[in-house]
């Protein structure tokens, strides 16, 4: 695991302001609390379900909908639990 630029980390959390605030919070927590935790696949795969469109993500996080790439499940499930 490296550790984690404090500049690519503060692009990170510009990249999870999103337009809904649920989805601030709870990426913006996640970020605080794992991010710094992943290897570079989960942060890939965290990268990739940022790129999702928020209803997408907020249907995934909500249980409603299954992500694509099944590497994002693992990122998914930490999501949820933060």
């Amino acid at each position: 695991m490296q550790p984690v630029d404090p500049v690519f980390l503060e692009r990170v959390r510009w990249r999870c302001r999103r337009g809904m605030l649920e989805m601030d919070i709870l990426l913006g927590r996640f970020v605080a609390q794992r991010y710094a935790q992943l290897d570079a696949q989960q942060r890939a795969a965290f990268d990739e379900l940022l790129d999702l469109p928020d209803t997408d993500l907020w249907d995934m996080v909500r249980g409603e909908k299954e992500p694509e790439q099944a590497r994002q499940r693992e990122v998914l499930e930490w999501i949820k639990q933060v």
